[in-house]
């Protein structure tokens, strides 16, 4: 059955007619051409399809489209500016956080929620937060590293702001 989808994409409304049976990994990939998320497991473990829906971290290969009707969905390439890191993904490639780079867009925008959350976060709470995104490369000890110096850096570059502002 067709469903009349209206829906914010990284700051793009669009307005599509979707099955309501489709996932929504697929909507972004294969209609809209975001393929940051990615489709590894299909069953919510991996966490390579992560995506922010009204910025809470959701596996998208388990949310049917339909359910992002009227809401905001961000995506590995809604973050920050064209050109300009965020402070979460300068600070993976500082940290060498990456290797292969399948788990990172959902590694990133895991950290981007907790971190939204929690500005100040202990290795428990990062830890706890990336959790549901697996990595078959690196360990997690640069993932933990650069989740945590782009905490610090969000919170000296806050605390310049007051200083100057």
């Amino acid at each position: 059955m067709k469903h009349s989808l209206s829906v914010t994409v990284n700051g793009r409304y669009h307005e599509h007619e979707v099955e309501d049976r489709d996932l929504l990994v697929y909507y972004l990939r294969e209609t809209l051409g975001l393929t940051g998320a990615h489709v590894g497991c299909v069953i919510g473990e991996c966490g390579a399809c992560s995506v922010l829906i009204d910025g809470e971290l959701v596996k998208s290969c388990l949310q049917l489209t339909v359910q992002v009707d009227r809401r905001e969905v961000t995506t590995i390439e809604g973050l920050g500016q064209p050109g300009t890191l965020t402070a979460v993904q300068a600070a993976f490639v500082e940290e060498y956080a990456l290797q292969c780079g399948y788990c990172t867009p959902g590694m990133v925008l895991a950290a981007h929620a907790l971190l939204a959350h929690q500005p100040n976060p202990t290795e428990e709470d990062v830890r706890e937060a990336l959790a549901g995104n697996l990595c078959m490369c690196t360990g997690y000890v640069q993932i933990i590293r650069g989740v945590l110096s782009a905490a610090k850096k969000m919170r000296t570059e806050i605390a310049d702001e007051r200083q100057s502002g």
